[in-house]
């Protein structure tokens, strides 16, 4: 910096620690090459504090890989996370800083070394058995070293694979806390390369959840990296400091609030054509309310073949070994870490090094399905089958998250999808709100579901846009004459035809796709809904089911496979919907379906409380409505409703915003209902319904009333004749 006195040394002040000519942190210096070196497998170490209090913390999507200014933002606005306050560093310096002898292993061929025999102390230095390779577990620096006449020294604050971290202060910038990180065993050639490939990535990188780094410095023949100090607590800690109370696991809104900031640091990384290689739950800090990435020293470009790979067992990808670390491999790790966090998992460095255990024998994932999903498509063994990037993989936890939270608390979390529209129609709420939970055709309630959005990105998709409005065979003629036949415009146009009962020629056009868009999963999708549209529910329930499992946090493929299994699975179809209900009232079909399940199991009470939650403000409510005064009284072994049950449909439908042949035509069934009741002597007493007492009499004149209501507002002659004859039928008998 201009007017400090200090000579610039490898493009930093040697005084200020700035780079010349600025006077705020130092811009990333020139990107420092990787040397070249065999690959072997480590663990760091980390360093913080402790952990009190609690906050509410908000968070997006990843949507962008790149920095969005976020700061101290945990789990999507929807989790309390506990805080992790900041404490005063030289409280965390370590009184005995030396590497227990059980962590002592060979950093060439992981052989123990440094152990006791016998009566005799292990080594802190010397030279393994087995290969040779010199080891040192000795810390470099002293309390009150002055590193490059800058950097005070105060003690280790942690050790691990790749090096002692140090405590110091910054003399020259306002005595700010500064952490050192340097070589743990300078004979390692592993080590010195991947600790030199620390300090060229952490150079470049630049996010609110990875660690800052200042200064490189050398002292006494040995390189240090000079980053800010983070005063929090690893994961590692959070979770022992949990299980400590007893508890075996984080809640597991917590975890995947954790899981959702890392994929945002990753995402980043994953732009700058980096790979993080070697996540933990020890690798990341959380400080107050921020999470960081605090150990960058496995980091490596995505096109490097040559450098050392660092890894942990029980979270390093099954593949590394032969093909090498990939953005894959690095959401694999997130999904372990994920899982070592919110649940006991036994035998994950072991049995289960490379699998989870069976979703039955773990309650968390037999309570939440889509979790267990999530977790299982992060780390599936074939690398295809995994999210392909960190905002894909983001987008479906969020959802996962805003699901789980829902279960257990009963709040609704509606939120719009990325990948799909809003549901299309609700089937039986069309026309006559009479209808009540009628059986909804295949091919309806193929055409009522999401639709997958259209990728804005294609040339045609403005002019898709445009045709919205369209019926589908007006929209299969527009589609087929766009010029330019995109892939947009043919999942489009297969769309369409599924819609107008041609699902052999939807295949055709998707077969076409698919070798455009090799592994769309909007492809598989048309697929199953053609077949379900063509009443060949079986055969697309198999392929929902592997929607679901593709797309663990949308509410379309659970929409999809429960109508699918209303007749095989009812159970598994109701809680489905469910799910989905619970989650989104937004998915009126979820709450049509769930109530048809349990109408269908002879649960009405159920199916109208169901119906009755449809929210007020819902376009579907007044049918919800109707709906739950059919089911009230429809369908029932004659003289089987009670008293309270007429009451309440009658009460229910004098409230009801419809019109006068609507109101009369349910009436007329809530009436008859009631007096095959009173004739049964289930009903009676003081009680009415439409304002008459449930009795013979008073109920035979106000169902003649309706007959008669009904008889003037049709036009049918015949029809008025039946409803004229009904109605006499009915009429109070009178003596003469």
């Amino acid at each position: 910096m201009a007017g400090c006195g200090g000579t610039i040394r490898d493009g930093y002040c040697d005084v200020c620690g700035m780079p010349p000519g600025q006077g705020a942190e130092p811009a990333p210096p020139t990107v420092v090459s990787r040397p070249a070196a065999a690959g072997s497998h480590a663990s760091r170490g980390s360093y913080g504090t402790h952990a009190t209090g609690s906050v509410r913390t908000g968070s997006t999507r990843t949507g962008s890989a790149r920095s969005s200014g976020r700061r101290g933002m945990l789990g999507a606005g929807l989790v309390e996370v506990p805080r992790v306050p900041y404490r005063d560093p030289s409280t965390a310096v370590l009184s005995n800083a030396e590497v227990a002898e059980n962590k002592r292993f060979c950093g060439s061929c992981g052989e123990k070394v440094g152990r006791a025999r016998g009566d005799q102390p292990g080594r802190s230095e010397g030279f393994c058995p087995k290969c040779g390779t010199r080891f040192s577990f000795t810390p470099k620096l002293r309390p009150g070293d002055l590193v490059r006449g800058q950097y005070e020294v105060l003690g280790c604050l942690a050790h691990g694979g790749l090096g002692w971290i140090y405590l110091a202060k910054d003399r020259n910038v306002s005595d700010r806390w500064v952490v050192l990180k340097g070589l743990l065993d300078t004979g390692d050639a592993d080590a010195a390369a991947a600790a030199q490939a620390e300090r060229a990535f952490l150079a470049e990188v630049e996010h609110p959840n990875i660690v800052k780094i200042y200064n490189f410095v050398e002292h006494a023949g040995d390189d240090y990296i000079v980053m800010e100090y983070v005063g929090g607590r690893s994961l590692k800690e959070i979770l022992s400091a949990q299980r400590a109370t007893g508890a075996e696991a984080l809640p597991l809104g917590q975890s995947i609030a954790y899981a959702l900031e890392v994929l945002q640091a990753f995402g980043y990384l994953h732009a700058q054509g980096l790979l993080y290689c070697d996540f933990k739950p020890d690798n990341v800090i959380q400080s107050e309310e921020q999470l960081r990435l605090i150990d960058l020293g496995g980091v490596r470009r995505v096109d490097d073949q040559v450098s050392p790979i660092y890894g942990t067992v029980g979270y390093q990808a099954p593949e590394i070994s032969e093909v090498g670390p990939s953005v894959t491999s690095d959401l694999y790790t997130v999904g372990r870490t994920l899982a070592v966090l919110s649940f006991p998992f036994r035998g994950y460095t072991g049995k289960y090094a490379t699998s989870l255990p069976p979703r039955e024998d773990v309650p968390l994932l037999a309570r939440h399905e889509s979790f267990d999903r999530f977790l299982r498509r992060a780390t599936h063994r074939d690398p295809a089958e995994r999210f392909q990037d960190a905002a894909e993989m983001a987008e479906q936890l969020t959802g996962v998250l805003r699901e789980v939270l829902s279960a257990e608390d009963g709040q609704p979390r509606p939120a719009a999808s990325g990948l799909f529209g809003p549901e299309r129609a609700v089937p039986g709420t069309e026309g006559d709100a009479a209808t009540a939970l009628p059986p909804v055709p295949p091919a309806e309630a193929a055409a009522a579901l999401p639709v997958p959005l259209v990728d804005g990105a294609d040339p045609a998709a403005g002019t898709l846009a445009g045709l919205t409005a369209m019926e589908p065979a007006q929209l299969a003629a527009a589609v087929a004459a766009i010029p330019r036949q995109t892939p947009e415009v043919r999942l489009t146009l297969a769309r369409v035809r599924i819609e107008l009962g041609d699902g052999a020629g939807a295949w055709s056009v998707l077969d076409g796709v698919a070798a455009d868009l090799p592994g769309d999963w909007r492809i598989e999708w048309y697929r199953a809904v053609a077949l379900l549209a063509d009443g060949r529910t079986a055969e697309a329930e198999p392929r929902f089911d592997r929607m679901y499992g593709l797309l663990p946090g949308e509410a379309a493929p659970k929409l999809a496979l429960a109508y699918c299994r209303e007749q095989s699975a009812p159970r598994d179809a109701a809680r489905l919907y469910d799910l989905v209900w619970r989650t989104d009232p937004g998915y009126i079909n979820a709450a049509f379906g769930l109530a048809r399940v349990y109408l269908r199991a002879g649960d009405r009470t159920s199916a109208i409380a169901v119906l009755d939650s449809v929210p007020r403000t819902s376009v579907r409510h007044v049918s919800a409505q109707a709906a739950a005064v059919a089911t009230a009284v429809r369908g029932r072994p004659s003289g089987e409703a009670s008293a309270e049950e007429l009451v309440g449909a009658g009460n229910r439908l004098t409230v009801l915003e419809v019109d006068e042949l609507r109101r009369a035509r349910l009436a007329v069934e809530v009436l008859h209902a009631a007096l095959d009741s009173v004739r049964h002597g289930r009903a009676g007493g003081p009680a009415t319904v439409f304002g008459v007492p449930l009795a013979e009499q008073p109920l035979r004149g106000r169902l003649e009333e309706t007959y008669r209501v009904l008889a003037r507002h049709t036009r049918d002659r015949e029809e008025r004749r039946e409803l004229i004859d009904a109605a006499n039928a009915v009429r109070p008998r009178t003596l003469l």
